[in-house]
């Protein structure tokens, strides 16, 4: 806590109340209560990278979506990383079953997300915005598969690690073109979206968000929404189909579902596994249930 205290001086708040949420598998989060009863958020990302993303993806976002607003930023010293101080939006992340108007709702405001166009493939720096090498999104896709390859030979069952990357290295190769390069939230899921009275008030969470194409955007979607309920896909598309044309995803989405997956497993081995250890099997579950037996989409 005492680094906390930190940021509290530095924003120069009166705060009576500190909790923490358990919610947040990334960034060290924090729910403050003022003198005035106000609360707002405190958000410590992992590091300066996530923390300045997250903070120039808001500002490009506000008004266009239901962001928080940023209260305060700070880029950190020698010692800390920097912190975001947040607005605190009403509502909380959506829990238990979809019902068929929410899945509606979801599906738009996704939509709306991918609506907006980004300069090219990459994310926001200090310095300005990054592109990728060539603007090439799919050779950044190949070059953190590689990436993530080391790591997960060292836990993945060696079959399961083979049959990934012959999964991989097939659909790799039949992929479609990438649509024009979108904000893309990485993390677009059930608990990164808040609700109220049945209606959603809010979307956090955007230090991973950068421009992308839209196809990586639906494996959190898939994996929590579609795989629990199916019913709620054909209603999420028609929401989302109100605001903009959906690609078509037979193709992209086993192949994002598996690099997803695949990524995640590395993700847990960088940040401690055992404390990590429900994601990881999360992850694996997902390999096995795409690559076991191998689809005929592979062979």
């Amino acid at each position: 806590m005492n680094h906390i205290q930190k940021f509290i001086k530095k924003f120069k708040l009166n705060v009576i109340h500190i909790d923490g949420v358990p919610e947040s598998y990334s960034s060290e989060v924090y729910r403050l209560t003022l003198s005035n009863q106000q609360q707002v958020y405190l958000k410590i990302p992992f590091n300066k990278v996530k923390l300045y993303r997250e903070f120039a993806m808001l500002q490009r976002l506000a008004g266009k979506l239901p962001v928080p607003r940023v209260h305060h930023y700070w880029e950190g010293d020698d010692e800390v990383t920097g912190a975001l101080l947040l607005e605190s939006i009403p509502g909380l992340p959506i829990t238990g079953v979809i019902p068929d108007k929410l899945a509606y709702e979801i599906g738009s405001l996704q939509a709306q997300m991918h609506s907006v166009n980004m300069p090219g493939y990459g994310y926001d720096t200090p310095d300005g915005f990054h592109g990728l090498p060539d603007n090439n999104w799919r050779s950044y896709i190949r070059w953190n598969f590689e990436n993530c390859k080391p790591i997960c030979l060292d836990i993945l069952e060696p079959g399961l690690y083979e049959r990934c990357v012959a999964y991989f290295n097939k659909a790799y190769s039949t992929l479609p073109e990438p649509d024009s390069p979108c904000v893309v939230h990485l993390d677009f899921r059930p608990g990164n979206l808040l609700v109220q009275d049945h209606k959603i008030t809010g979307i956090i969470d955007f230090e991973s968000s950068r421009g992308g194409s839209s196809e990586i955007d639906f494996t959190k979607v898939n994996r929590y929404i579609w795989e629990r309920n199916p019913a709620t896909r054909e209603i999420f598309e028609e929401g989302y189909n109100s605001i903009k044309t959906l690609i078509d995803l037979k193709r992209t989405l086993p192949f994002y579902s598996l690099y997803d997956s695949f990524c995640g497993v590395a993700w847990c081995a960088k940040r401690g596994i055992n404390k990590h250890k429900a994601f990881l099997n999360e992850n694996l579950d997902e390999l096995k249930r795409i690559t076991n037996p191998l689809d005929e989409y592979i062979r």
